[in-house]
């Protein structure tokens, strides 16, 4: 067998250029289609263990088992749905109360500018003026993009279901496609991949879900505590947004603080707002995020955030969703090919979560990896620890 042609750097990473460009390309102008199907592919690999209950447990036919699966998510999915829209129904009935109390506030930072910057009223409307220029073109873009958006998700609602019955109708088809597309000496391999894709998708959804519930009942009961009006949708609300990484709880901040002006213009309820989100974020972040989330999918936070961008550059809010787990499925892949391991590491977090000073556990941001490095709290140690590794390679050599 003749030897595989080894091309140098400078030859291969045009074709590596390009090839990335030719893929974002098609994910950009096909994300109307690849989009639904993506989505419908990660909650198929959720709602799996469902249907194999129903066909296991229950003898309950494969079509029966994998509609009655597509339908339990689909009615939880509405009822959410109904809960949140006969809130703001009830919340919209209040608009009058929110501009009131908008413009109680806006009088206040018009006398704060005022005193401390010896701006009048007229001066002040001036900038504004000059600032707002053009906004009412901007807000008919917004509102034809927004408009297109909603007629896109509309579309998705009806296509995922649909896909997801299909995609668990027909998963040993598509089983057998794949071992017909690979080299059968290669069939323990990619039954590996497979598996460890289906255990990072899954873990990483169910994850998610349950950080959405953890994250809607903090903020629940902190708004609640605070006096804060609507306390229950507003905490659903954070919670689904907080699906978005860094961005989506900046949001819901946002929108929690004008909510809350139905009930009241103290700026301490808004201050309380401000704790509120800030103590769930922290609480999000160090203990919710490592132990539902980030332990089933170790992708660094360099590569969730430049994911994030790029999906939501391609795809808006659905790219951003599918952004981290999409990456969690490269690195298994990665993972798996001999060739591509390097960026299988890249992709990953070997980094230790905490390390031991003076018996307390903190958080640890050093560059150092368990394989590489070892922590040792003397010179001494440190030295052991050379001769160790020096013995190690001449054994190796």
């Amino acid at each position: 067998m003749a030897d595989k042609v080894r091309y140098p750097l400078y030859m291969k990473l045009p074709f590596i250029l390009i090839s990335l460009i030719a893929i974002f390309f098609i994910l950009f102008i096909g994300q109307s289609i690849i989009v639904p199907l993506v989505l419908s592919f990660l909650f198929a690999i959720m709602l799996r263990p469902v249907a194999a209950f129903m066909t296991d447990k229950l003898k309950f036919p494969n079509v029966i088992s994998s509609m009655l699966a597509v339908l339990i998510f689909s009615a939880i999915i509405v009822g959410v749905f109904i809960f949140i829209s006969f809130q703001i129904s009830d919340m919209v009935s209040d608009f009058d109360k929110i501009e009131r109390n908008v413009n109680i506030h806006l009088e206040n930072l018009q006398r704060f500018l005022k005193s401390q910057f010896n701006l009048n009223s007229t001066e002040q409307s001036k900038y504004v003026t000059e600032a707002t220029e053009g906004s009412l073109e901007k807000s008919k873009e917004i509102l034809g993009t927004t408009l297109l958006s909603v007629t896109d998700t509309l579309l998705n609602t009806i296509l995922v279901p649909i896909y997801m019955f299909l995609i668990l109708l027909y998963r040993t088809h598509f089983l057998t496609f794949l071992t017909k597309l690979v080299n059968p000496k290669n069939h323990d391999q990619l039954f590996v991949i497979l598996r460890n894709v289906k255990l990072a998708v899954k873990s990483y959804i169910v994850g998610l879900i349950l950080e959405t519930i953890f994250v809607s009942v903090l903020t629940s009961v902190g708004l609640m505590i605070i006096g804060v009006k609507y306390a229950i949708l507003l905490g659903v609300i954070t919670g689904i947004l907080n699906l978005i990484p860094y961005i989506g709880i900046l949001m819901a901040g946002l929108i929690t603080i004008v909510a809350s002006l139905t009930g009241s213009a103290e700026i301490s309820i808004v201050l309380g707002i401000i704790v509120v989100t800030t103590i769930v974020q922290f609480i999000d972040n160090n203990i919710l995020v490592p132990m539902v989330v980030s332990s089933k999918v170790e992708v660094n936070a360099i590569a969730s955030i430049v994911g994030i961008i790029i999906g939501g550059a391609i795809a808006g809010f659905s790219g951003m969703f599918l952004a981290i787990p999409l990456i969690a499925i490269l690195k298994v892949i990665f993972d798996k090919v001999e060739s591509l391991k390097a960026w299988g590491y890249l992709l990953g977090d070997d980094i230790p979560k905490t390390y031991e000073w003076r018996s307390i556990r903190l958080p640890n941001f050093t560059f150092q990896t368990s394989s590489t490095v070892n922590y040792s709290e003397s010179e001494e140690d440190k030295n052991k620890e050379e001769n160790n590794e020096n013995s190690n390679n001449s054994e190796t050599e």
